[in-house]
């Protein structure tokens, strides 16, 4: 597929392994959450967090492939998103990563 037709819908720049980098769009997908107060205890206040739906993504568009954060490809049933496969990346002597080595399909 041509780099071209790749649409970085995170916050981050994502590079490749090879070398090919995919700055931000500027529109981010996420997952809506919203949060329930159960209790709080010596000053912790403990939550259930619920998920919602996703948000700031794109239309579909024939021929093009948005990048979103996992929790987004986790929670969204279209072919037209692929995620970084971040759980194999390279990481600099901090931890960040550096470049991941492809995007993890539907």
């Amino acid at each position: 597929m041509n780099t071209d037709s790749i649409i970085n819908c995170t916050p981050h720049e994502i590079v490749l392994n090879s070398g090919a980098t995919f700055a931000p769009s500027g529109e981010v997908a996420r997952v809506s959450t919203d949060s329930t107060v159960i209790s709080t205890d010596d000053g912790v206040t403990y939550a259930r967090k619920s998920v919602g739906g996703v948000v700031g993504l794109p239309a579909e568009q024939a021929g093009v492939k948005y990048i979103v954060a996992a929790m987004v490809f986790d929670n969204c049933n279209r072919r037209d998103i692929v995620a970084p496969m971040t759980d194999v990346a390279v990481r600099n002597d901090k931890g960040h990563i550096v470049s991941v080595p492809g995007f993890y399909i539907k």
